[in-house]
């Protein structure tokens, strides 16, 4: 095989969801951008992703670090070929072939990307009007459920006496999944109350909405949703509508601040709010999302807890030029060295965008995060 094999360029342009298709993978099921279930080598029940977007899969446990890839890693995990069987298996064989033929093929593929991106461009658009209807459409928090939730959460009036404008309310949020087996489907599964935050990009525009839908006669005021789809277990409270790449919920600014501190969560970000004596001087963003923090990672063997970023992700959330100090606040209720990992890779990115940047971690202890410790949670 010849480095300007038209193959690899066609096989790179198929939607990895065709790819699926013609595997026939069955109990993969459709949870935002990506395809989740078992996995067709090692088993299990969720350990499988394919990410719809990225045109990537991975085996999250027994298939190991080298369990990931494109579309032709994919036919080389599904079905047990080396690259080569994997290559012809999706294109078929590179002999008999004229120049026009080939040039043809490359000429395909390429159409075929285009295409690809012209898909998620308008997928993109279509996301973030939905986000901005949801976000207009709802209420002030003030006075509601979500005054009611905070203060269950121990983020209550006399710490946190008004409720910043990036929270709204939504009395009747509709709670959807993707139907089975169709795209570009959705079933409601639940409508009921929902505290919903801005997600607004560098130009301060709503890109996003985060739900978090509510049921106060729960422990942590969070609804427990079962899901339909696999007996015995439940859908997540909280839900993201839009683009959130490179953005945040920018909960308070003070004026010629220079400190930044930033949580994943809502909650942990207010938590960490409230701790600081008045009058408040740093600024609060919440960044969503670990990913959403730390941007794309370097990836590759031995790579995968070393916290590099890859600096080609040109949609990566950077702090502002004002802040000074960027202080990440690391939870402690999910993989601590692949957490930490993703938070220094989010602040090395920051930090070679602006050298002189002072970066900090703060973690808030094994198996909590700075919420729980408000709410009264301490160490056995």
């Amino acid at each position: 095989m010849t480095q300007d094999d038209h193959r690899l360029d066609e096989a790179k342009a198929m939607p990895i969801a065709d790819v699926v298709a013609r595997l026939e993978l069955s109990g993969l099921v459709r949870t935002g951008g990506e395809l989740v279930g078992p996995c067709p080598q090692c088993g299990g029940r969720d350990r499988f992703g394919v990410n719809l977007k990225d045109g990537v899969f991975t085996c999250r446990k027994e298939c190991g670090p080298h369990a990931r890839g494109d579309q032709i890693a994919l036919v080389q995990h599904v079905l047990g070929l080396d690259f080569r069987g994997a290559l012809e298996w999706l294109c078929g064989p590179a002999q008999g072939l004229s120049d026009a033929e080939r040039a043809e093929r490359r000429r395909k593929a390429e159409a075929n990307r285009r295409k690809q991106a012209d898909i998620a461009r308008r997928a993109r658009e279509n996301s973030i009007r939905a986000a901005r209807d949801i976000w207009f459409a709802a209420g002030p928090a003030e006075g509601t459920l979500v005054r009611d939730y905070l203060t269950l959460r121990g983020i209550d009036p006399a710490h946190y006496p008004d409720l910043p404008q990036v929270l709204r309310f939504d009395p009747e949020a509709r709670y959807t999944i993707p139907v089975e087996g169709k795209t570009q489907e959705w079933q409601t599964v639940h409508v009921g109350p929902a505290m919903v935050a801005a997600v607004v990009d560098a130009g301060n525009r709503v890109s996003a909405v985060h739900r978090t839908w509510l049921d106060l006669d729960q422990p942590k005021g969070k609804l427990v949703l079962p899901d339909p789809r696999k007996p015995g277990e439940t859908l997540p409270a909280k839900k993201v509508l839009g683009s959130k790449k490179g953005a945040v919920i920018r909960f308070l600014t003070p004026q010629d601040c220079d400190t930044m501190i930033m949580a994943e969560g809502v909650e942990t970000t207010l938590s960490a709010l409230i701790a600081e004596a008045m009058p408040r001087r740093c600024a609060y963003w919440c960044g969503v999302d670990l990913g959403n923090m730390a941007g794309r990672m370097q990836r590759g063997p031995g790579l995968k807890y070393a916290g590099l970023p890859d600096m080609d992700d040109s949609e990566a959330w950077l702090p502002p030029v004002w802040v000074k100090t960027l202080i990440f606040v690391q939870d402690g209720d999910s993989d601590p060295k692949l957490t930490r990992a993703k938070l220094l890779a989010g602040l090395r990115r920051a930090k070679r965008k602006n050298p002189g940047l002072i970066a900090k971690i703060v973690h808030a202890g094994e198996g909590r995060d700075l919420n729980d410790i408000l709410m009264g949670q301490r160490d056995e």
